[in-house]
């Protein structure tokens, strides 16, 4: 347990021969008592492999946010919400938990449902009523002459069939090698996992995770919907991550620019809306501020009549550059068949194996993880799955073609600033399969960035140049992460945990247009849930990434 004075030392009793231990601490605070504990792991030879700490903390971005450590075993998950709401959402087994003065009583029957048998409590300020709660929610509690309240989880209750056990056989292939399969590598190699990384072309980034630049930005919405919750804890984690692998920026391992992005508000109506959302939600500077007009056209250079959203902590990167360092990461215990091409996938005795097109084998392992975009519409176990190939064209002008921006310029497209002498525009958004170039998307990029410009005739001489990427995108533009559901046999199905899953299969899948954000925290979850440990996300927002959500709507309307 994590005594409420601050001290550690019987949390390193405790966590003795264990593969991993989470701890529970209802005030987060100035983060001392998680670096006394942080240290003592680091310093104990019979620590657990993985060390989990989780805290309720005071921030204006609510949600949950985990913070990425130097330290491989360690993660850091901080809930800025209230006490009840945060348990509700939180899916982990505590094996220690702190209290400190808090409201109510109704956190303890929470407590029991996330308490691992034997998990230790430690408590100061509560009242004989929230004693007594605890007691009856399965907690055997004394008092010590302090007035600390000391207790251990009993309950004679069976686990949950629910519950998520970790895969045995810590082996995996993943198919594909753009942005969503490199950090699924890395995050698995960062847990001790050995992965055969399986990808068509002759080197990684080929696809959609091939363009000179990509965006990284939140997302806004008046009502914090599903989306902006998401963006917002995908993007956070990403600025967290990259540091790990060496930063983003010039002399960076990431090539890149956190430069800033300013998004431009659409008309007067949409400013509107935007006003109403910065006053609603008064985020932080550094995350997202509202400028109007004359501070956003002095920022511009150029009318904003409109007004519009910077966001500091924004910029752009290149994608194969990112799946690179996430490579470069894994080390030893990834193996890369490149230049694979089209490969199909059979199961059987426990393991999945890959074969060419030839029928030899390319690799073999109890897990997969598809990660190929939209090549998982042709696999004979995703071909099911409503994802759509979005065709995405990108026009390059050449710099000095275009004021020279210091930041990312967007609005229905985007601009940015010159990368090796170019300028990359776009993207279209076209429902046809077509890889060339062709002239008409590159007027469509150079309209709306004229249009943002209030330069109508930008880049209308411009040669062709650019890129085609196909998106994958599901119809409710949220990813896909998790075990991939059996096809659908028809019969009702009212909740996530009914829907069958194909054995060792898992997704990571239909990024859209947000795959340099998606990717690391996405990577995350699914290595989480691998290793049935506590997981980065709130319980709602998981259920909205599950593969099998779509499953489960169409069935309920039996």
């Amino acid at each position: 347990m994590l005594p409420a004075s601050g001290t550690a030392a019987s949390s390193a009793m405790d966590w003795q021969g264990r593969a991993q231990f989470t701890v529970f601490d209802s005030d987060y605070g100035d983060g001392e008592r998680f670096r006394t504990l942080l240290q003592r792991w680091r310093d104990d030879g019979a620590r657990p492999a993985r060390l989990h700490y989780i805290a309720l903390h005071a921030s204006p971005l609510p949600g949950f946010r985990r913070i990425p450590q130097m330290d491989a075993g360690v993660t850091l998950d901080l809930l800025c919400a209230p006490l009840d709401e945060a348990l509700a959402q939180l899916d982990a087994r505590l094996d220690a938990i702190t209290l400190h003065a808090i409201a109510g009583t109704s956190f303890a029957r929470a407590l029991a449902r996330l308490a691992a048998p034997g998990a230790r409590l430690t408590a100061s300020a509560l009242t004989t009523a929230q004693a007594h709660t605890l007691g009856g929610a399965g907690f055997a509690c004394t008092s010590g002459p302090d007035g600390t309240l000391r207790a251990v989880f009993t309950t004679r209750k069976p686990p949950s069939p629910w519950m998520r056990t970790p895969e045995p056989q810590r082996r995996a292939i993943v198919l594909g090698a753009g942005i969503a399969g490199a950090a699924a590598c890395e995050r698995l190699c960062a847990r001790g996992w050995h992965v055969t990384l399986v990808e068509r072309h002759a080197q990684a980034a080929s696809e959609a995770s091939g363009n000179q630049a990509g965006i990284y930005m939140p997302l806004l919405s008046q009502d914090d919907n599903v989306m902006t919750r998401l963006s917002r804890a995908a993007f956070l984690y990403a600025l967290a991550y990259w540091d790990t692998l060496g930063g983003i920026g010039p002399g960076a391992r990431i090539h890149g620019a956190a430069c800033g992005v300013l998004q431009l508000a659409r008309g007067a109506q949409h400013a509107g809306v935007q006003r109403a959302i910065a006053a609603r939600h008064g985020y932080p500077s550094e995350y997202a501020q509202w400028l109007e007009e004359g501070p956003a056209s002095a920022l511009l250079g150029s009318a904003a009549p409109d007004g519009a959203w910077l966001f500091r902590q924004a910029g752009w990167a290149q994608p194969a550059s990112v799946c690179a360092a996430m490579l470069d990461a894994c080390g030893s215990r990834l193996v890369r068949r490149f230049g694979a091409g089209s490969v199909r996938l059979v199961h059987g005795a426990g393991q999945w194996s890959a074969l060419d097109a030839s029928g030899t084998l390319v690799a073999s392992a109890p897990v997969v993880i598809v990660a190929n975009g939209t090549g998982a519409r042709h696999l004979a176990q995703t071909d099911a799955l409503p994802l759509a190939s979005v065709r995405g064209q990108v026009t390059y002008l050449a710099e000095g073609a275009l004021p020279a921006l210091p930041f990312v310029l967007c609005r229905e497209a985007y601009l940015t600033p010159a990368v090796k002498g170019w300028h990359s525009l776009g993207a279209s958004y076209d429902a046809d399969p077509d890889p060339a170039l062709r002239q008409a998307s590159q007027l469509e990029n150079l309209v709306k960035i004229g249009s943002m410009l209030d330069n109508p005739a930008l880049g209308g001489a411009a040669p062709l140049a650019g890129r085609v990427g196909f998106r994958c995108v599901a119809p409710d533009r949220l990813p896909l992460v998790g075990a991939l559901p059996q096809q659908d046999d028809g019969a009702r199905i009212e909740r996530l945990r009914q829907v069958p899953r194909q054995n060792g299969l898992y997704g990571l899948l239909g990024y859209a247009s947000r795959g340099l954000a998606w990717a690391p925290l996405a990577a995350e979850l699914l290595a989480s849930q691998l290793d049935g440990e506590p997981l980065p996300l709130e319980a709602e927002l998981t259920a909205a990434l599950d593969p099998a959500r779509f499953q489960v709507r169409a069935r309920r309307r039996l």
